[in-house]
This record gives C-alpha cells, sequence and structure tokens, in this order.
C-alpha cells in the first residue's frame, strides 16, 4: 500500500518549480530562434540551405552536450551543472544575436545548443529523479511551461522586430528569469545522482529504450522542421516575413493548449501510450492542411492543428524512453539527445536542401515520411518492451 502511494503521490517541491522554470526559459530561446533566423535572412539574403546550417550547427551542440553529459553528470552535482549550463546558454544567446556576420552567429548558434540542450538534460534529469514512475505527468507538466514560452517567444520577438528596439532584445528575456531563478534557488538541494542498476542490452541499453530515443528525436525533427521552415511556407503564400514569423505563434499555441490536455490526461498513470498515438493520428492530416493549401489563413489553421498534434511527443516519448532504460536514466537521457540532435539537425538542412533544389512544397514531403517513422518506432518499441517484460 505504501509504494502505491508513493508511486501515485506528485508533489510539485522546489526542485520540480525550479526545473519548469528554468526549461521555459530554454524554451523561449529554442523557440525564438526560428522566427529569428526568418527575419536574419531577409537582412541578410542567405538561401534555405545556410537557413539549415544554422539549425544543423545549433543541433551539432546539442549533440556534443549529449556526448559529454554523462562523464558530466558524474563528477558534478545537478545544481552545478544546472548554473553553469544556465550561464553558457546566456553567453551563446548573446554571440547569436550581438555576432556581426554570420561566422559569429554560427558560433553563438553552436554555445546556444551546447548549453542549452546541457541545461534541457539536467532539468529532465532532475524530474526523472525526483518523480520516477511518475515522469510522465512530470515531464508533460514541465512541456506546459514550455509550450507558453513558444507561444510567447515569436510574439514578443514580432514586437520588438517592428519597435526601435528590435527583435535581438527578445533574447535578453530569459537571461532576467535565469537571473531571478538563480538569486531564489541557488542554494536549493537538487535530487542525488541515482546508482545505476545491472547492465542490459546494447550498450546497457535495452532494445526499447534505443528505440523510443529515436522516436523522441523524430518526433521533435517534425517539430523543428514547421518551426524552421513553416514562415517560409507562409511567405510562399503571400505574408510577408514579419507577419509570417509572428504567425508561426498559433502554431505554439496549438502546441500550449494540446499540453494542457495532456498534462491534464496524464494525471493518471498508464494514458501516455494512448495519447502518443492520437497524437500522431492528429499530426498527421493537421500538416496536410497547412501543406496543401494556399491560402494564408487555411496553412494558420493548419499549423494550428499541427502544434496540437506535435505537443505531447516529445515529453511522452522522452518518459517511455527513461521508462525503459534499465536503471541507466542519465544514459539513456544523454543517447536520447544525442539521437535527437544528429536527426532533428540534419532533417531541416535536408529540407532546406531539397527546397533550394526542388522548391519548398516539393521539400516537405519529408515530414510525411517523418510521421510515418514515428509510428513504426512506437510500435516496435512496445513490442521489444513487452517482449523483455
Amino acid at each position: 500500500m505504501r509504494q502505491q502511494t508513493e508511486t501515485e503521490t506528485f508533489v510539485r517541491d522546489s526542485p520540480t518549480v525550479l526545473s519548469y522554470a528554468a526549461l521555459g526559459c530554454w524554451t523561449f530561446w529554442l523557440y525564438a530562434f526560428g522566427p529569428a533566423l526568418t527575419l536574419l535572412r531577409e537582412e541578410w539574403g542567405f538561401s534555405y540551405a545556410l537557413l539549415g546550417v544554422y539549425e544543423l550547427f545549433l543541433a551539432a551542440g546539442a549533440a556534443l552536450a549529449a556526448v559529454g553529459f554523462v562523464w558530466a553528470a558524474r563528477r558534478l552535482a545537478r545544481g552545478v551543472l544546472l548554473w553553469c549550463s544556465a550561464l553558457a546558454t546566456v553567453i551563446g544567446a548573446g554571440l547569436f544575436t550581438l555576432g556581426d556576420g554570420v561566422p559569429a552567429t554560427l558560433l553563438g548558434a553552436v554555445v546556444l545548443g551546447l548549453a542549452g540542450t546541457t541545461m534541457l538534460t539536467v532539468v529532465q534529469a532532475v524530474l526523472s529523479d525526483r518523480h520516477g514512475d511518475r515522469r510522465d505527468r512530470a515531464l508533460t507538466e514541465a512541456n506546459v511551461g514550455a509550450g507558453a514560452s513558444a507561444v510567447f517567444a515569436p510574439l514578443i520577438l514580432g514586437v520588438l522586430a517592428a519597435s526601435a528596439v528590435g527583435w535581438r532584445a527578445t533574447f535578453a528575456l530569459p537571461a532576467a528569469v535565469l537571473l531571478v531563478l538563480y538569486l531564489r534557488y541557488r542554494r536549493q538541494p537538487l535530487p542525488a545522482v541515482p546508482q545505476p542498476a545491472t547492465a542490459t542490452g546494447a550498450g546497457g541499453l535495452p532494445l526499447a529504450c534505443w528505440l523510443f530515443a529515436v522516436l523522441t528525436a523524430v518526433s521533435s525533427a517534425i517539430e523543428f522542421c514547421l518551426v524552421y521552415f513553416g514562415p517560409q511556407m507562409l511567405i510562399h503564400a503571400g505574408m510577408s516575413a514579419a507577419a509570417a514569423s509572428t504567425a508561426l505563434s498559433s502554431n505554439y499555441l496549438g502546441i500550449l493548449i494540446g499540453r494542457l490536455l495532456g498534462a491534464r490526461l496524464t494525471r493518471r498513470p498508464g494514458r501516455g501510450v494512448a495519447l502518443l498515438y492520437a497524437s500522431l493520428t492528429v499530426t498527421g492530416p493537421s500538416f496536410v492542411l497547412f501543406w496543401l493549401t494556399d491560402q494564408p489563413v487555411l496553412a494558420v489553421l493548419g499549423l494550428f492543428l499541427c502544434g496540437v498534434g506535435i505537443a505531447n511527443l516529445y515529453p511522452l516519448s522522452l518518459a517511455l524512453t527513461l521508462g525503459a532504460a534499465g536503471g541507466h536514466e542519465d544514459r539513456a537521457n544523454a543517447r536520447s539527445q544525442l539521437i535527437l540532435g544528429v536527426v532533428a539537425g540534419v532533417a531541416p538542412f535536408l529540407l532546406g536542401s531539397l527546397a533550394d533544389r526542388y522548391g519548398l512544397v516539393t521539400a516537405f514531403a519529408l515530414e510525411p515520411v517523418l510521421i510515418g517513422v514515428c509510428f513504426l518506432m512506437l510500435w516496435g518499441g512496445l513490442r521489444a518492451r513487452g517482449a523483455n517484460a
């Protein structure tokens, strides 16, 4: 009875609140990055392929963070990792926004990806350590706040872009919030690193864990392709660059609404898999609406519905990955971010290259392929998990 009570009890204590807020800061930067690239491309006139290179550099930084996370987590406390990565993320944001020319801003993208992903991975580790079997609820709730940040980031960026202040000031806002969090929580102890269980499967991780990690990565690639090239599609449909960047908030609003629904549904254990299948089912036809219409209003509606579908793919896929880790949650966390960095970096770059060669509408045929891969990875991961049970 006691074990059941501990499993079902969910407490939003100080480490949880800190994790939610830190994730919101990183998400604000991440979702401002794509619209900022649209405005940067308008200023400097670079190609779709170079736009994809920025995402590739951001993803390369994320991959480097994932490679080094297990090593760092064994040697540094969660709090040290969190605050050091937060400071480095501020530096990366500064390089990206204040850098003079493509090389400097690309360096900023790498640092932003490296430090921001480290902060993200620490936050996910803290929530997993703290909430155990209820990590699906913790991760889904954390991403509700992230969804709110995603809604406001392009809106604030669009407003500042139209003002004398300029869009670059948008990237200073999360830095100010992190400073407040540091002053409030710098002495807050975070959960200790759990001792790993006996290694199982390839690299100590079961097959199901690897398949769920790929699911996490590919579902993120679906989202990032829309984030980075969705505004370009809206421009293709007749909107201005500033209006298209601001209209991307419809996608983020859909994500926020979807995550609010997901947080409500995951209050009771055991609903994650059904919600994942439902989310993928919504994403498919919603993307087709966005992809094939030449009407800006319908395209924005399609983006909104895509957001509702995409909303819970990442947190629930990650929860499945960590739940199948066999006691190696830090390793699974890092490996999932490594695969995510590679897949979510290559996919937008590939889409941009295809757009330069064949046109943007044709290039977006990549998205249905990614959605199909997600269905396959979810089905395969569940079968592998059942075989090991």
